[in-house]
Formats: structure tokens, sequence, C-alpha cells
């Protein structure tokens, strides 16, 4: 598989294209940025690990019955993905109180929620990617009635799917955002899994083991993020 031209940069990763239209090669970055942008920094080696963590993810959610555009880890920064056309719409599945949904609501970080909560987010920086109805959703045209349906019913299947997995590891999954595409006619899993896109506890300390250690200055990023690395493969060699 030859790697050819830069397609896309964000904040995290590089898409390149490859000799196979259908193929694509994303790269992590070891930049880190949060609040919009506004803080930037770099976390050593993080692009490795959450090449590695979003590989080993990736490829369980694959195996419990969601397609992902994941296809294999091609080494240590970079995976070969099936090339997606991206919905605008950003999924937070919540199973415990943290981040936003405390400062919209007052409501207090470490509440477990009856159920998961599902929100939907407008996927478009300028705009600093506002919480969202299906009715937005579906009126502004960033997908159909039958997508969204879709799209949320998998977003609940991987957060079953998560959820099983960290609790085996003694890690709580407080929350996640997901990102879906399509190619053929086929809803997919895009984007990553990992301690960028997840907020992460250790069940019986509390210790954050995401990137809200970077976003709120708590020290020890990189070993948050190797800790995380180490659980996860070692409860993947498990399963």
């Amino acid at each position: 598989m030859t790697k050819g031209e830069l397609l896309y940069e964000g904040k995290a990763k590089q898409v390149f294209a490859t000799d196979d239209p259908a193929l694509l090669i994303q790269r992590f970055k070891d930049d880190a940025t949060a609040f919009d942008g506004t803080k930037k920094s770099s976390i050593s080696d993080k692009g490795v690990v959450n090449n590695a963590i979003s590989s080993q993810l990736l490829a369980l959610v694959d195996k419990g019955g969601v397609k992902t555009h994941f296809v294999r880890q091609i080494d240590d920064r970079e995976m070969l993905i099936r090339s997606l056309d991206m919905f605008l719409v950003e999924v937070v599945m919540r199973n415990v109180a943290a981040g936003s949904i405390c400062r919209r609501y007052g409501t207090e970080e470490g509440i477990t929620f009856a159920e998961p909560i599902l929100e939907l987010f407008y996927k478009s920086d300028p705009h600093h990617d506002p919480l969202m109805n299906r009715e937005h959703v579906i009126q502004f045209g960033l997908c159909t009635a039958p997508q969204l349906d879709e799209i949320e019913t998998s977003a609940r299947r991987v957060n079953e799917i998560l959820s099983e997995f960290f609790t085996s590891i003694g890690i709580t999954l407080v929350d996640f955002k997901l990102e879906f595409g399509i190619a053929g006619g086929e809803i997919m899993l895009g984007d990553e899994i990992s301690p960028d896109t997840c907020r992460l506890w250790d069940s019986e300390t509390g210790k954050k083991l995401d990137k809200d250690r970077f976003r709120f200055d708590l020290g020890d990023v990189e070993g948050a993020y190797q800790e995380m690395l180490a659980r996860v493969t070692a409860g993947s060699d498990g399963a």
C-alpha cells in the first residue's frame, strides 16, 4: 500500500491518500489541543499511544457487530482505514456526569446516570460544535432520519461494548465522542477511540486517565496515556 498526498490535517491526525481510492492512511500526531484550540501543546508519544489504543478498540467494536473504518494497524503511528464521507454530526455518549453537561445544567460531576445519555453536536469549529437535537440534524440536512436512527443505535451498541471492556480492566467509561461516515451506502464508525476522545477514570481511585489531565493541568499526562495503553493491551490480549 503506497502512501499518497496529504488530504486532510486536523488537530490530532493527518489523513493520506493511497493507491486504492477506497482506502486511506490515518496518521496520529503528538499535538494536543483543548478549548476550541485555544490551548495547545504536545504530549510525548501521544500519537503512538492513540494509534495503538484505537486499533485495539476499533477492532473490538467491529467484533461486537458495529462496522468501523478500521482495516489494520500499519506501524506505530499509522492505520489503514476505509474512506468515508463523514457526517457533520458528533455523537457523545454519557454514562457519568462530567465536562460540558455539568457546565450546562449544573449537574454534579461523578453522578452516574440511570441510563446512558446520547447527545448530538454539529461538527463545526467556527460555530464551536453546538449542541443539536434530532430535528436540527435532519432539517439542516446533516443526515436523514433513517441514517440518524442507525447512527444512534450503533452509538448505543458501541457504548455497551466499550463499557463492558473497560469495566473488565478497572476503568469507568465516563463519556466519549463518536463520528460516523458512509461508504457504498453503509454507515460505519470513523475517527478514533482513545484517551483523546473518551473520559476514562480508574474505577477504584477515580483518577482521570484521559485528556482532562492536559485540559486542566493535572500533571502526568504522558503517564496516564501510557497506563491506558498498558491496560487496554492487557485486556485485549485476555479477551
